[in-house]
């Protein structure tokens, strides 16, 4: 009797052993999948509004910056913001200012030219407020390097600067995905003392972008 109920408990467990341990693979791969990361693209473009001199003494410019940005959730939350990576390129920036200046960046002319650069902001951190609701508040800033066509600022100048943005703004949900974003800033740019002259230049600018989001 004992022999035969253990044949009997054999032939019972061992089939439901086996179906179980088939079904182990299904319900792992039948669990939730990994959330993708909040992330932001934004086609944007400035112009400068008027100029400030706390790090600079440049006047008599105006830059239209025209790029992408990327926005992406890295350090969770601060003061009830979400903390995001962000990243520029700036295909075109333009900078109008006197065809001739001198090494202190004095006009010496009234005829304008325009220098075209380029720039990159590796370096930068957004914070996104009410980021399930319609409109939604941030601040931001960016670090990088700039490269013009000819030297900027100054005869003594250089092509390559480096660039600081700090700002602002709102961003109002169009659609599902969509966002229209307006903003009001400072953007810096200077040589950082790498040649004789370094004028540099603060100017106040407005932009404008539409953001795609991902992500949710």
């Amino acid at each position: 009797m004992v022999e035969s109920a253990r044949r009997c408990c054999k032939a019972v467990l061992f089939p439901l052993m086996l179906a179980g341990w088939n079904l182990l693979p299904a319900q792992r791969l039948s669990g939730p999948e990994p959330q993708q990361v909040e992330s932001e693209i934004v086609l944007e473009g400035g112009t400068s509004v008027g100029h400030i001199q706390i790090f600079a003494f440049a006047e008599d410019r105006r830059i239209n910056p025209i790029g992408i940005e990327y926005d992406r959730h890295s350090w969770g939350g601060l003061l009830g913001a979400r903390v995001d990576y962000a990243t520029e390129l700036l295909p075109a920036l333009l900078l109008t200012g006197p065809a001739k200046y001198d090494n202190s960046s004095r006009p010496l002319t009234t005829a304008l030219s325009t220098r075209y650069g380029v720039g990159f902001s590796p370096v930068g951190v957004r914070l996104l407020w009410r980021r399930n609701r319609t409109f939604k508040p941030y601040l931001a800033g960016k670090g990088g390097i700039l490269y013009f066509d000819d030297r900027a600022l100054s005869p003594l100048g250089t092509h390559l600067n480096f660039s600081a943005q700090f700002g602002g703004g709102v961003q109002e949900s169009v659609s599902r995905g969509l966002d229209f974003r307006m903003g009001f800033g400072d953007f810096h740019f200077s040589n950082g003392d790498i040649a004789r002259h370094n004028p540099g230049l603060d100017c106040l600018t407005l932009n404008a972008g539409l953001v795609y989001r991902f992500g949710r």
